[in-house]
């Protein structure tokens, strides 16, 4: 068991939060019971992994996509008042961690996926971390990178062919980050690989002359938070669950 203001403080202060510039807050974003025994952890703070959360006996969820986005609707209406009004009947804190878990260099979603994906990281896209530069164990063709994609993770991979036969060196970022492919092609990359998939990613991957993948929003970043729930258990004497609510995006 541990108190909630230091499960809080442990994991601002491992993920580094204050460096950050946002779109949401991160850290605490519902405050439950004071005391945390059994932390479920899951990607989106949906409606359906909340009742998981119940149905698991969750003291906190902790999750990559809260809520109070920059630009959303601020009253408590709808779907957002369902959601928090099941949160505070079950006194179950609710924290979520942004581009600090896309970010971290070892419990990050893009570092996760480099390791499920047997990627060497050599350095970053941006200069918060977000987003890396590496090599595949071997170089391979765009065929063989997208039957591991979809194998891996589960979920046939999008591929727009625009570059070399073979790949050496690529870049990738999680979830929403299709407009970083102009900055992997300008690094020289051969191919870049993204959650999501926008109409203008398509021409830039075949006028840049590189490789582009969308493998999934929901499918890349199950990981971070999955590995920063593991962590927390084995640190903190928490019992932990990863809920995986199924989403094709």
């Amino acid at each position: 068991m541990v108190a909630l203001r230091d499960l809080v403080s442990h994991v601002d202060t491992l993920l580094n939060v204050g460096a950050f510039n946002d779109y949401s807050p991160n850290g605490l974003q519902v405050q439950g019971r004071p005391h945390i025994s059994r932390l479920v952890t899951g990607v989106t703070a949906s409606q359906a992994l909340i009742e998981a959360a119940i149905d698991q006996g969750a003291d906190a969820l902790l999750v990559h996509h809260g809520y109070f986005w920059k630009g959303e609707d601020s009253r408590i209406v709808g779907l957002k008042r369902e959601r928090l009004k099941r949160l505070l009947e079950h006194d179950i804190s609710l924290l979520a961690y942004h581009l600090p878990l896309d970010a971290h260099p070892e419990l990050g979603n893009n570092a996760q996926l480099a390791r499920l994906l047997d990627f060497q990281i050599q350095g970053g896209l941006r200069d918060d971390g977000v987003g890396c530069i590496g090599v595949p164990d071997a170089p391979l063709s765009p065929q063989a990178l997208g039957e591991r994609l979809s194998r891996r993770l589960g979920r046939e991979a999008l591929w727009i062919s625009g570059g070399p036969d073979v790949i050496r060196r690529l870049g990738w970022c999680t979830g929403g980050a299709q407009s970083m492919i102009e900055k992997a092609a300008s690094l020289g990359l051969d191919a870049y690989i993204s959650g999501e998939i926008s109409e203008s990613t398509v021409h830039v991957a075949r006028e840049a002359g590189i490789h582009y993948f969308a493998a999934g929003h929901h499918a890349t970043e199950r990981y971070g938070v999955q590995a920063l729930g593991e962590y927390l258990a084995r640190t903190l004497a928490l019992s932990h669950v990863f809920m995986d609510m199924e989403n094709p995006i």
